[in-house]
């Protein structure tokens, strides 16, 4: 536990100070994507893959790595770049996201830089609903697209909001009238699967789509003397996030006396013991790993039951 928390020292004097490592690739031309290298396990060559019937047009095959048979997704066709031609001399990009090992075919990776959130911003307004990144920047004079692979991988596998039997106390949406949630997500996708769960609980979701407008509303709600003690449930934040990430918005929080104690859930892709640790250590309260709709449904009750029964104390 020690290397993690020798690990986690480092890892969060980058976070806190609103950083971050971006992997950058192209996919079949000179556009440069990216990824968070948080979540990149290694880069290889091609390798051979075995072809499984019936998969998904995007998966090119499996491969076996390090113990472990994993898909490969043609990156360039899963977000409708057309194919990678000359795989051969394609690169695989291995990842964790949501709790799942998969590699991603690209063409050639470039680098790791080292930037700051601040630097990245949402793509612009009016470029419709069907592109697949996240967020946007500029490197050496570049745009950079970095990709929403949460979205990407929903493509893939269908997810389920529905909280399974027996989770869910009967009562427990009358319990919750009046209260409210704040969801904070650049990922689409990962914000409709969290906000499709928690609205089955009976509780007011409110949506932000960075770290720097959530901070933002819970600020306007001060200045409008909204009752946080007795109507604001808790915060559920992603970690990554343009503009300001889920790490700085915890710090923000705890720093300002209103919201210094408010409940607040890191729901993220990123997963392990590391993660773990680094969420208490910036000052969240939980963390889960996405997308797991029982367990954040669970969570959210306990805080229902928690606020209900300090107001009847």
């Amino acid at each position: 536990m020690a290397g993690v928390l020798d690990v986690v020292d480092q890892r969060t004097q980058l976070v806190g100070a609103n950083r971050l490592e971006l992997l950058m690739f192209k996919l079949k031309c000179n556009q440069v994507y990216a990824i968070n290298v948080f979540k990149v396990q290694e880069v290889q060559q091609m390798p051979k893959l075995t072809y499984i019937p019936q998969r998904h047009s995007v998966v090119a095959g499996v491969t076996h790595v390090r113990g472990h048979t994993i898909p490969v997704i043609d990156l360039s066709h899963a977000i409708r770049r057309g194919r990678l031609v000359d795989t051969e001399n394609c690169n695989i990009i291995i990842t964790e996201y949501n709790c799942t090992v998969q590699a991603f075919m690209v063409g050639s990776v470039d680098r790791i830089v080292n930037m700051n959130w601040e630097e990245i911003v949402p793509p612009p307004v009016g470029t419709g609903k069907k592109h697949f990144l996240t967020a946007i920047t500029r490197y050496d004079d570049k745009m950079i697209e970095i990709i929403d692979v949460e979205k990407v991988l929903a493509r893939i596998t269908d997810y389920d909001t529905k909280i399974s039997d027996g989770i869910l106390d009967d009562n427990i949406k009358d319990l919750a009238a009046g209260l409210r949630i704040l969801l904070v997500d650049d990922s689409s996708v990962a914000l409709t699967q969290a906000k499709m769960t928690i609205e089955q609980l009976g509780v007011e979701v409110v949506t932000e789509s960075d770290g720097a407008r959530g901070l933002a509303l819970l600020r306007k709600w001060v200045a409008e003397g909204y009752d946080f003690k007795n109507n604001f449930l808790l915060l559920v934040t992603d970690a990554e996030m343009p503009e300001m990430d889920g790490y700085m918005l915890t710090t923000a929080c705890r720093s300002e006396a209103i919201l210094r104690d408010i409940h607040i859930i890191l729901n993220t892709s990123l997963s392990g013991n590391f993660n773990v640790a680094m969420a208490n250590k910036v000052g969240c309260d939980e963390f889960i790993s996405k997308f797991q709709p029982d367990r954040l449904a669970k969570m959210v009750q306990d805080q229902i039951k928690l606020r209900i029964n300090s107001r009847q104390s």
